[in-house]
Parts: C-alpha cells; structure tokens; sequence
C-alpha cells in the first residue's frame, strides 16, 4: 500500500515537470493560439451585434450565434484576412531569398542572396544525422522539401483567397437580395470593385507592415528578442539576430 502510494506521488511531479516543459519549450504557439481563439471569439460576437443592426435596420429577424458563425458574412470577414496574412509570409519567404535590406535582421547577409550552396544549405551529402530525411532525399523530395515551407503558405492564401471571393459572392447576393436586386455569378464578383476593395485593403497593409519592420530593425532595437539586432549591433550589421 505504501510502495503504490509512493509510486503515485512520484508520477505526479513527473507529469507536472513535463507539463511545465511543454508550456516552457512551446510557449510561443501556446499564446498566440490563445489570442487567436480569443480574437475570433471577440470577433464573432462584435460581428454578430453589428450583422443583426443591420438586419433590424431592413426589417429581418436577428440570428443567434450559431447561425451567426456559420454565415458567409461572418466566413468572408475571416477569410479575407486570413488570405492577406498569408500572402504576407509567401511573399517574404520568397522574395528574401534573392533580395536583401543591407542593416536589417530580416534579411540575409549581403553577399548570400540566392538560394545558397547545398554545403550551407546542409542538403545532399552535407545532411547530418539530425537533418530531416528529406534533406539527404534524392531527387524530387530534396526539391519539394527545399521549398515546402513557401509552397504551403502559397497554398493556403490561394485556398484562403478562393473561400474569401465564394463566400464574398455570397454575402454580396444575400444583401441584393435584401434590397430586391439581382443576384451576381462568382465570375461577375470578381470583377465588382466591393470584392477588389476588401482584399486591396488588407494587402496594402500587410506589406506596409514587413517593409516596416524590415526598415525599422536596422536602426532600432529590441533587447532579447529574435526579430532584432544585439543592442549594440552596427546599423550595417545585416542577418544578425539578438
């Protein structure tokens, strides 16, 4: 009886310490993930308030929640800026392999723009042990996996943009349709300035934001974090990390 007692309070601290390892080593994902759910939360019901101002206004019945969140007024508000931040990450992933920003730690060091030597790139014979195994693939893996991380941000903004123009036709035809005109084909949408409105907006300020903070990290600084220079790092020093 003892020995068994024993034996459970040695599991507990042992689940309790890799908890905390767990929340420790992945504590980056964790809170950002948790302000993700709590941003859609606020948005769903914010969005859900002001949906139901507007159906009062035209004489409809309010929704609840549920039907709320399961909308295409609801759906194209979130997938329009899904798409955009992903265009974001595509684009740099992409774009920084062959242009630099001389100072920034966003950028790779002047002299290594292009898609670098597979010895630097440790792919090929130049695999370690620890390296993926796709990494010392031959043929077409080493090549997909070379670009896999660009590949899916591209897909998923163009998944992101095609759910964005479906349900913005939708939305966009619910509201003719409240207002007696016709209806409008997802082909017609796209040439509408409404649709071209909603997704410009959003694009313009995702790449304001990286040429931002690609300029600004050359001359400011942020002790300890990843995204800066060292503090006392030369404004020229390019590809430095903090």
């Amino acid at each position: 009886m003892n020995r068994t007692a024993g034996a459970q309070e040695d599991t507990a601290p042992g689940r309790t310490g890799r908890l905390r390892r767990f929340v420790h080593d992945n504590g980056l994902a964790l809170a950002f993930g948790a302000a993700f759910v709590l941003a859609v939360a606020g948005q769903a019901a914010a969005g859900r308030a002001e949906f139901n101002s507007l159906l009062i206004t035209d004489g409809l019945a309010p929704v609840d929640l549920p039907a709320y969140l399961t909308s295409s007024d609801f759906a194209v508000d979130v997938t329009e800026n899904w798409q955009s931040e992903f265009l974001q990450f595509f684009l740099y992933i992409f774009v920084t392999v062959w242009l630099v920003q001389r100072g920034s730690p966003e950028s790779k060091q002047t002299g290594k723009a292009g898609p670098e030597s597979d010895r630097e790139q440790l792919v090929g014979e130049h695999a370690r042990d620890d390296s993926p195994r796709w990494a010392a693939a031959p043929g077409w893996r080493r090549a997909v996996y070379s670009h896999s991380l660009g590949l899916v941000m591209g897909v998923i903004f163009l998944l992101c943009w095609f759910s964005q123009s479906v349900t913005g036709t939708a939305a966009y035809n619910e509201q003719q349709l409240r207002q007696l005109e016709a209806p409008v084909a997802w082909s017609e949408y796209l040439l509408r300035a409404e649709f071209w409105s909603r997704t410009l907006q959003n694009w313009q300020s995702e790449l304001l934001a990286v040429a931002a903070m690609a300029v600004f990290s050359i001359y400011l600084r942020q002790r300890g974090s990843p995204e800066s220079k060292p503090v006392g790092a030369a404004h020229a020093a390019t590809g430095v990390e903090g």
